[in-house]
């Protein structure tokens, strides 16, 4: 499992957002975001690199 620090996520449009950009790689990947702390957990093949790139490349920074 993947824990990552994303800034800018503000409603269920940017956890779409999110979703969509980690799914498009890893179609069976498990997307949850907390609005609040603003994390995003994966259950993904995905590197953390890969997948920082993609939520990033979606519009929303990522930190490390």
């Amino acid at each position: 499992m993947l824990s990552l620090k994303v800034s800018g996520m503000t409603c269920s449009g940017c956890i779409n957002a999110v979703t969509r950009a980690i799914q498009a790689q890893d179609p069976q990947a498990k997307v949850a975001v907390d609005l609040v702390t603003q994390i995003v957990e994966l259950e993904t093949s995905l590197s953390a690199q890969t997948a920082s790139a993609l939520i990033s490349d979606a519009g929303f920074p990522v930190s490390h």
